[in-house]
């Protein structure tokens, strides 16, 4: 029987739940996910658990607050001028709190995403830690397959 090692591929089932129970992703209603341990796609305490887990299994594993997607941290609120917002993106946009606003990442190459936490008058406040910071997560699997 297969077991899972760094740099296995795998395709499985997977759900991952918050702290208050709810799916925040589930495939177990759809197809399954395919994956290589170490590529970044889950969480690395996530795939340190399913680390020698055999082909078959299934597992749930809960991960302390701050685990699973770090703890959170008061650097990553960052005010942003309603000016600069308007001259980088749209100018008409129009924010309000819990909105997610995408940005560029400074080379271009990418994106990342905030959260709008507080609106003043020339400025908002963006929350860009992951949404799960600093929570407790539940993580069940079932392995279908192993390479």
């Amino acid at each position: 029987m297969n077991t899972v090692q760094p740099g296995s591929f795998l395709t499985l089932h997977y759900r991952l739940a918050g702290p208050d129970g709810a799916d925040v992703v589930s495939t177990f209603a759809d197809k399954p996910a395919t994956l290589a341990i170490g590529a970044g796609q889950l969480a690395p305490a996530i795939e340190a658990r399913l680390i020698g887990l055999e082909e078959g299994a299934e597992a749930t594993f809960v991960l302390a607050p701050g685990e699973a997607f770090g703890e959170r941290n008061a650097e990553m609120l960052q005010r942003v001028g309603r000016g600069l917002l308007a001259e980088h993106g749209d100018p008409e946009a129009e924010y309000h709190l819990g909105d997610v606003v995408e940005f560029p990442t400074p080379d271009g190459t990418g994106r990342f995403a905030g959260v709008v936490r507080e609106c003043g008058d020339d400025w908002l406040l963006f929350d860009f830690n992951h949404p799960l910071a600093g929570q407790a997560v539940t993580f069940q699997v079932r392995l279908i397959g192993v390479m």
